[in-house]
């Protein structure tokens, strides 16, 4: 795959073009689209600056975290709290994504989105309202292990790390999770699956595949 190297700022208004000239594939009024990556590769921050782009070029965007669709601590934590399989199978809700969030927005839904479900801090639910994004929005999903669930993705982006740069970046009590995100390498081959991968090893250079 040929990278090429660009600036965060030009990345993002690339990126938002990108996702304004899109359109979606099932033919309803809302466009899907995933940041994906690890934590250590801060999929929040690039959704956040991708939605201010987005939404200074007219477009409604409404962020949604995958972080916010955690199960419950008695199920997702149910091998111990440091196991990588229970991690990469078990700690996301991706039922409640399903029936929360992509759903809502298929052809003929109400486009009423639930923001998040669970708070893990709490182990309790959110209770959230619902917000609902107009026709013409776009849905920002960001957050680890988005594909290989067939989520109805218009757009997907993949921020690359390498392993040795994932396991620098990840903090001390975090790193019982590398063994997840190799099993997602290995199984579900991100960068194949991804429209346009960035690749983050320097945080100040990023480079990606968009730009030939």
């Amino acid at each position: 795959m040929r990278l090429e190297a660009i600036t965060w700022e030009r990345l993002t208004d690339a990126l938002a073009e990108r996702i304004s000239a899109a359109t979606p594939v099932d033919g309803g009024p809302w466009l899907r689209v995933a940041v994906d990556g690890s934590p250590a590769a801060r999929t929040g921050e690039v959704a956040e600056r991708l939605a201010e782009a987005l939404r200074l070029r007219g477009r409604p965007v409404h962020v949604v975290a995958a972080d916010g669709f955690l199960r419950p601590a008695s199920l997702r934590l149910e091998y111990g709290k440091e196991d990588a399989d229970a991690y990469y199978d078990e700690w996301f809700d991706r039922q409640a994504l399903w029936r929360e969030v992509f759903t809502p927005l298929d052809p003929g839904g109400t486009g009423r989105v639930l923001p998040d479900l669970w708070d893990p801090r709490t182990d309790r639910a959110t209770r959230s309202p619902y917000t609902e994004l107009p026709p013409g929005g776009v849905l920002l999903l960001h957050g680890p292990l988005l594909f290989g669930h067939w989520f109805p993705f218009d757009l997907s982006v993949h921020l690359k790390l390498s392993s040795a740069a994932l396991a620098r970046r990840t903090p001390e009590g975090e790193r019982w999770t590398l063994p997840a995100f190799a099993r997602y390498e290995d199984e579900v081959r991100p960068e194949e699956v991804a429209d346009i991968v960035v690749k983050a090893d320097d945080s100040n250079r990023p480079a990606w595949s968009g730009g030939g």
